[in-house]
Protein backbone atom coordinates (compact mmCIF):
# COMPACT_ATOMS: atom_id res chain seq x y z
CA UNK A 1 0.00 0.00 0.00
CA UNK A 2 2.78 2.37 0.89
CA UNK A 3 4.47 1.48 -2.39
CA UNK A 4 1.33 2.37 -4.36
CA UNK A 5 1.02 5.69 -2.53
CA UNK A 6 4.65 6.47 -3.25
CA UNK A 7 4.26 5.64 -6.94
CA UNK A 8 1.14 7.77 -7.16
CA UNK A 9 2.95 10.69 -5.47
CA UNK A 10 5.89 10.42 -7.88
CA UNK A 11 3.53 10.32 -10.86
CA UNK A 12 1.64 13.35 -9.55
CA UNK A 13 4.83 15.37 -9.08
CA UNK A 14 6.03 14.39 -12.55
CA UNK A 15 2.72 15.40 -14.12
CA UNK A 16 2.64 18.77 -12.36
CA UNK A 17 6.26 19.44 -13.34
CA UNK A 18 5.65 18.65 -17.01
CA UNK A 19 2.52 20.81 -17.00
CA UNK A 20 4.43 23.68 -15.40
CA UNK A 21 7.20 23.60 -17.99
CA UNK A 22 4.65 23.39 -20.80
CA UNK A 23 2.73 26.45 -19.56
CA UNK A 24 5.98 28.36 -19.04
CA UNK A 25 7.12 27.49 -22.57
CA UNK A 26 3.83 28.67 -24.08
CA UNK A 27 4.02 31.89 -22.04
CA UNK A 28 7.54 32.65 -23.26
CA UNK A 29 6.62 31.95 -26.87
CA UNK A 30 3.63 34.24 -26.56
CA UNK A 31 5.72 37.06 -25.10
CA UNK A 32 8.36 36.68 -27.80
CA UNK A 33 5.73 36.79 -30.52
CA UNK A 34 4.25 39.91 -28.95
CA UNK A 35 7.65 41.59 -28.90
CA UNK A 36 8.12 40.84 -32.59
CA UNK A 37 4.82 42.38 -33.61
CA UNK A 38 5.39 45.67 -35.39
CA UNK A 39 4.17 48.92 -33.86
CA UNK A 40 1.73 49.39 -36.73
CA UNK A 41 0.24 45.91 -36.23
CA UNK A 42 -0.11 46.46 -32.49
CA UNK A 43 -1.74 49.82 -33.04
CA UNK A 44 -4.14 48.39 -35.62
CA UNK A 45 -5.15 45.62 -33.24
CA UNK A 46 -5.75 48.09 -30.41
CA UNK A 47 -7.80 50.41 -32.63
CA UNK A 48 -9.88 47.51 -33.93
CA UNK A 49 -10.63 46.38 -30.38
CA UNK A 50 -11.63 49.89 -29.34
CA UNK A 51 -13.96 50.23 -32.35
CA UNK A 52 -15.65 46.96 -31.39
CA UNK A 53 -16.09 48.28 -27.87
CA UNK A 54 -13.89 45.64 -26.31
CA UNK A 55 -11.98 46.26 -23.10
CA UNK A 56 -8.28 45.69 -23.66
CA UNK A 57 -5.14 45.72 -21.60
CA UNK A 58 -2.11 47.23 -23.30
CA UNK A 59 0.99 45.73 -21.72
CA UNK A 60 3.52 46.96 -24.29
CA UNK A 61 3.33 50.56 -25.50
CA UNK A 62 3.82 51.54 -29.09
CA UNK A 63 7.07 53.24 -28.10
CA UNK A 64 8.61 50.16 -26.52
CA UNK A 65 11.93 49.15 -28.01
CA UNK A 66 13.25 45.99 -29.54
CA UNK A 67 16.56 46.21 -27.71
CA UNK A 68 17.94 42.71 -27.57
CA UNK A 69 21.54 43.26 -28.74
CA UNK A 70 20.70 43.56 -32.45
CA UNK A 71 22.99 45.07 -35.06
CA UNK A 72 22.64 48.82 -35.54
CA UNK A 73 20.90 48.26 -38.86
CA UNK A 74 18.36 45.89 -37.30
CA UNK A 75 17.85 48.21 -34.35
CA UNK A 76 17.06 51.23 -36.54
CA UNK A 77 14.71 49.15 -38.66
CA UNK A 78 12.87 47.43 -35.81
CA UNK A 79 12.36 50.67 -33.89
CA UNK A 80 11.28 52.73 -36.90
CA UNK A 81 13.90 55.46 -36.69
CA UNK A 82 13.57 58.26 -39.22
CA UNK A 83 16.57 58.11 -41.54
CA UNK A 84 15.84 60.98 -43.96
CA UNK A 85 14.58 64.54 -43.50
CA UNK A 86 10.81 64.65 -43.69
CA UNK A 87 10.61 68.05 -45.37
CA UNK A 88 12.75 70.72 -46.99
CA UNK A 89 11.86 73.10 -44.17
CA UNK A 90 13.26 70.70 -41.57
CA UNK A 91 16.36 69.90 -43.62
CA UNK A 92 17.17 73.62 -43.77
CA UNK A 93 16.63 74.20 -40.04
CA UNK A 94 18.76 71.67 -38.12
CA UNK A 95 18.66 71.67 -34.32
CA UNK A 96 21.25 70.76 -31.71
CA UNK A 97 20.22 68.79 -28.63
CA UNK A 98 21.90 68.52 -25.24
CA UNK A 99 20.72 65.37 -23.44
CA UNK A 100 21.85 65.07 -19.81
CA UNK A 101 21.02 61.65 -18.37
CA UNK A 102 21.93 59.37 -15.48
CA UNK A 103 19.47 56.44 -15.32
CA UNK A 104 16.44 54.71 -16.87
CA UNK A 105 17.88 53.79 -20.25
CA UNK A 106 14.50 52.83 -21.72
CA UNK A 107 13.04 56.22 -20.81
CA UNK A 108 16.01 58.00 -22.38
CA UNK A 109 15.80 55.82 -25.47
CA UNK A 110 12.13 56.73 -25.95
CA UNK A 111 12.99 60.43 -25.69
CA UNK A 112 15.89 60.04 -28.11
CA UNK A 113 13.83 58.11 -30.63
CA UNK A 114 11.06 60.71 -30.44
CA UNK A 115 13.34 63.70 -31.14
CA UNK A 116 15.83 62.04 -33.47
CA UNK A 117 16.17 63.47 -36.97
CA UNK A 118 19.11 62.82 -39.29
CA UNK A 119 19.66 66.52 -40.03
CA UNK A 120 20.00 67.38 -36.31
CA UNK A 121 22.99 66.80 -34.04
CA UNK A 122 22.92 65.38 -30.50
CA UNK A 123 25.32 65.49 -27.57
CA UNK A 124 24.63 63.01 -24.77
CA UNK A 125 26.11 63.65 -21.32
CA UNK A 126 26.07 60.64 -19.01
CA UNK A 127 26.49 61.31 -15.29
CA UNK A 128 29.87 60.04 -14.16
CA UNK A 129 28.07 58.25 -11.28
CA UNK A 130 25.84 56.23 -13.62
CA UNK A 131 26.12 52.45 -13.55
CA UNK A 132 28.41 50.67 -15.99
CA UNK A 133 25.52 48.78 -17.69
CA UNK A 134 23.73 52.10 -18.24
CA UNK A 135 26.86 53.72 -19.68
CA UNK A 136 27.48 50.71 -21.94
CA UNK A 137 23.90 50.79 -23.26
CA UNK A 138 24.09 54.51 -24.02
CA UNK A 139 27.48 54.12 -25.70
CA UNK A 140 26.09 51.33 -27.90
CA UNK A 141 23.10 53.44 -28.90
CA UNK A 142 25.18 56.52 -29.67
CA UNK A 143 27.50 54.44 -31.82
CA UNK A 144 24.65 53.65 -34.23
CA UNK A 145 24.25 57.26 -35.38
CA UNK A 146 26.78 59.50 -37.18
CA UNK A 147 25.18 62.69 -35.85
CA UNK A 148 25.14 61.63 -32.18
CA UNK A 149 28.09 61.64 -29.78
CA UNK A 150 28.96 61.49 -26.10
CA UNK A 151 30.16 64.65 -24.36
CA UNK A 152 33.93 64.99 -24.45
CA UNK A 153 33.91 65.60 -20.69
CA UNK A 154 31.54 64.01 -18.17
CA UNK A 155 30.59 65.50 -14.81
CA UNK A 156 29.60 63.82 -11.57
CA UNK A 157 26.33 65.71 -11.29
CA UNK A 158 24.94 66.96 -7.99
CA UNK A 159 21.30 68.04 -8.04
CA UNK A 160 21.10 71.87 -8.01
CA UNK A 161 24.89 72.18 -8.16
CA UNK A 162 27.23 73.81 -10.63
CA UNK A 163 27.99 70.35 -12.05
CA UNK A 164 24.50 70.25 -13.61
CA UNK A 165 25.10 73.51 -15.45
CA UNK A 166 28.62 72.41 -16.38
CA UNK A 167 27.21 69.26 -18.01
CA UNK A 168 25.14 71.46 -20.33
CA UNK A 169 28.12 73.68 -21.06
CA UNK A 170 30.37 70.72 -21.87
CA UNK A 171 27.90 69.57 -24.50
CA UNK A 172 27.35 73.10 -25.75
CA UNK A 173 31.07 73.48 -26.38
CA UNK A 174 31.12 70.20 -28.31
CA UNK A 175 28.06 71.16 -30.35
CA UNK A 176 29.43 74.58 -31.29
CA UNK A 177 32.45 72.74 -32.70
CA UNK A 178 30.17 70.48 -34.76
CA UNK A 179 30.15 70.82 -38.54
CA UNK A 180 26.34 70.78 -38.49
CA UNK A 181 25.13 74.36 -38.94
CA UNK A 182 22.33 74.11 -36.41
CA UNK A 183 20.02 77.06 -35.77
CA UNK A 184 19.01 76.51 -32.14
CA UNK A 185 20.34 74.44 -29.26
CA UNK A 186 17.83 72.80 -26.90
CA UNK A 187 18.71 71.11 -23.61
CA UNK A 188 16.81 68.17 -22.14
CA UNK A 189 16.96 65.75 -19.23
CA UNK A 190 16.36 62.01 -19.37
CA UNK A 191 12.74 62.21 -18.19
CA UNK A 192 11.53 64.64 -20.84
CA UNK A 193 9.30 63.80 -23.76
CA UNK A 194 8.25 65.94 -26.74
CA UNK A 195 4.69 67.09 -27.20
CA UNK A 196 5.38 68.41 -30.70
CA UNK A 197 6.93 67.02 -33.85
CA UNK A 198 10.30 68.25 -35.07
CA UNK A 199 8.57 70.37 -37.70
CA UNK A 200 6.24 71.95 -35.15
CA UNK A 201 9.18 72.70 -32.86
CA UNK A 202 11.14 74.54 -35.54
CA UNK A 203 8.02 76.46 -36.59
CA UNK A 204 7.69 77.68 -32.99
CA UNK A 205 11.36 78.64 -32.94
CA UNK A 206 11.08 80.54 -36.22
CA UNK A 207 8.45 82.78 -34.65
CA UNK A 208 11.18 84.20 -32.40
CA UNK A 209 13.19 85.44 -35.39
CA UNK A 210 16.61 84.57 -34.00
CA UNK A 211 15.82 85.40 -30.37
CA UNK A 212 16.53 83.15 -27.39
CA UNK A 213 13.90 81.41 -25.29
CA UNK A 214 15.07 81.85 -21.72
CA UNK A 215 12.03 82.82 -19.63
CA UNK A 216 12.74 84.56 -16.35
CA UNK A 217 12.01 87.35 -13.87
CA UNK A 218 13.77 89.17 -11.08
CA UNK A 219 14.25 86.65 -8.24
CA UNK A 220 11.17 86.15 -6.03
CA UNK A 221 11.85 86.52 -2.31
CA UNK A 222 11.93 82.77 -1.68
CA UNK A 223 14.84 82.21 -4.09
CA UNK A 224 16.99 85.24 -3.26
CA UNK A 225 19.10 83.18 -0.84
CA UNK A 226 20.23 80.94 -3.70
CA UNK A 227 22.65 83.61 -4.87
CA UNK A 228 22.98 85.53 -1.61
CA UNK A 229 24.73 82.75 0.33
CA UNK A 230 27.45 80.25 -0.50
CA UNK A 231 26.39 76.68 -1.27
CA UNK A 232 28.76 73.75 -1.59
CA UNK A 233 28.36 70.45 -3.44
CA UNK A 234 28.66 67.49 -1.07
CA UNK A 235 29.40 64.04 -2.53
CA UNK A 236 29.22 60.74 -0.69
CA UNK A 237 29.13 57.13 -1.84
CA UNK A 238 25.35 56.72 -1.62
CA UNK A 239 24.09 60.28 -2.03
CA UNK A 240 24.96 63.91 -2.74
CA UNK A 241 23.42 67.26 -1.88
CA UNK A 242 23.98 71.02 -1.71
CA UNK A 243 25.13 72.36 1.66
CA UNK A 244 23.76 75.78 2.58
CA UNK A 245 26.33 77.80 4.50
CA UNK A 246 25.77 81.07 6.33
CA UNK A 247 28.54 82.81 4.42
CA UNK A 248 27.43 85.60 2.12
CA UNK A 249 28.55 85.79 -1.48
CA UNK A 250 30.23 88.72 -3.13
CA UNK A 251 28.26 90.86 -5.57
CA UNK A 252 27.87 89.53 -9.12
CA UNK A 253 30.66 90.43 -11.58
CA UNK A 254 30.35 93.33 -14.02
CA UNK A 255 27.50 94.74 -11.95
CA UNK A 256 25.17 92.18 -13.54
CA UNK A 257 21.55 92.00 -12.42
CA UNK A 258 20.71 88.41 -11.51
CA UNK A 259 17.48 87.04 -12.96
CA UNK A 260 15.72 83.80 -12.07
CA UNK A 261 14.18 81.53 -14.69
CA UNK A 262 14.09 78.19 -16.43
CA UNK A 263 17.04 75.82 -16.56
CA UNK A 264 15.70 74.54 -19.88
CA UNK A 265 16.20 76.80 -22.84
CA UNK A 266 16.42 77.19 -26.60
CA UNK A 267 19.39 79.32 -27.66
CA UNK A 268 20.73 80.55 -30.97
CA UNK A 269 24.18 79.51 -32.17
CA UNK A 270 25.32 83.13 -31.87
CA UNK A 271 24.30 83.23 -28.22
CA UNK A 272 25.95 79.87 -27.52
CA UNK A 273 29.24 81.33 -28.76
CA UNK A 274 28.65 84.35 -26.53
CA UNK A 275 28.12 82.09 -23.50
CA UNK A 276 31.36 80.23 -24.15
CA UNK A 277 33.60 83.16 -25.11
CA UNK A 278 32.41 86.47 -23.65
CA UNK A 279 34.31 87.49 -20.52
CA UNK A 280 31.10 88.46 -18.72
CA UNK A 281 29.73 84.96 -19.25
CA UNK A 282 33.01 83.37 -18.12
CA UNK A 283 33.09 85.51 -14.97
CA UNK A 284 29.42 84.86 -14.19
CA UNK A 285 30.03 81.13 -14.46
CA UNK A 286 32.94 81.37 -12.01
CA UNK A 287 30.84 83.45 -9.61
CA UNK A 288 27.97 80.95 -9.88
CA UNK A 289 30.01 77.91 -8.85
CA UNK A 290 28.97 78.17 -5.20
CA UNK A 291 25.34 79.16 -5.74
CA UNK A 292 22.23 76.99 -5.55
CA UNK A 293 20.85 75.75 -8.87
CA UNK A 294 22.92 78.12 -11.03
CA UNK A 295 21.30 76.75 -14.19
CA UNK A 296 18.16 78.65 -13.14
CA UNK A 297 19.89 82.04 -13.19
CA UNK A 298 22.87 81.66 -15.55
CA UNK A 299 21.12 81.55 -18.93
CA UNK A 300 18.46 84.14 -18.25
CA UNK A 301 20.91 86.59 -16.61
CA UNK A 302 23.22 86.52 -19.64
CA UNK A 303 20.25 86.83 -21.97
CA UNK A 304 19.05 89.98 -20.18
CA UNK A 305 22.35 91.85 -20.53
CA UNK A 306 21.44 95.20 -22.15
CA UNK A 307 22.47 95.37 -25.78
CA UNK A 308 22.48 91.62 -26.31
CA UNK A 309 21.06 91.29 -29.82
CA UNK A 310 19.82 87.75 -29.21
CA UNK A 311 17.79 88.47 -26.11
CA UNK A 312 14.04 88.34 -25.84
CA UNK A 313 12.02 90.31 -23.33
CA UNK A 314 8.33 90.15 -22.66
CA UNK A 315 5.76 88.68 -20.36
CA UNK A 316 7.13 85.79 -18.29
CA UNK A 317 3.95 83.72 -18.50
CA UNK A 318 3.76 84.17 -22.27
CA UNK A 319 7.33 82.92 -22.61
CA UNK A 320 6.50 79.96 -20.43
CA UNK A 321 3.70 78.96 -22.76
CA UNK A 322 6.11 78.75 -25.67
CA UNK A 323 9.02 77.32 -23.74
CA UNK A 324 9.54 73.59 -23.36
CA UNK A 325 9.13 72.27 -19.90
CA UNK A 326 6.16 71.30 -17.76
CA UNK A 327 8.16 71.87 -14.59
CA UNK A 328 7.11 75.47 -15.35
CA UNK A 329 3.32 74.93 -15.42
CA UNK A 330 1.87 74.88 -18.94
CA UNK A 331 4.11 73.96 -21.88
CA UNK A 332 3.55 73.29 -25.53
CA UNK A 333 6.63 71.49 -26.77
CA UNK A 334 7.88 69.04 -24.15
CA UNK A 335 6.70 67.45 -20.95
CA UNK A 336 8.78 66.15 -18.07
CA UNK A 337 7.74 62.90 -16.40
CA UNK A 338 8.46 62.22 -12.73
CA UNK A 339 9.78 65.76 -12.27
CA UNK A 340 11.39 67.32 -10.34
CA UNK A 341 13.63 64.32 -9.65
CA UNK A 342 16.94 64.27 -11.52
Amino acid sequence: MNSKKFSFLVLLIFTVTVYFFYINSVFLQTNQSVLKVSNSSALAEVCDSVIRGQMISIQETVLNSSFENPSCQDYLLQNHYITASLSKEEAQFPLAYIMVIHKDFETFERLFRAVYMPQNVYCVHVDEKATIPFKDAVEWLVGCFPNVFLASKMESVVYAGISRLQADLNCMKDLVASEVQWKYIINTCGQDFPLKTNKEIIQHLKEFKGKNITPGVLPPSHVVRRTKYIYMEQRYILFSFMLWTLRRKTLPPHNLTIYFGSAYIALTREFANFVLQDQRAIDLLEWSKDTYSPDEHFWVTLNRIPGNLSNILGDFLLELLISQWSTWTVDLLFTCYWCPRR
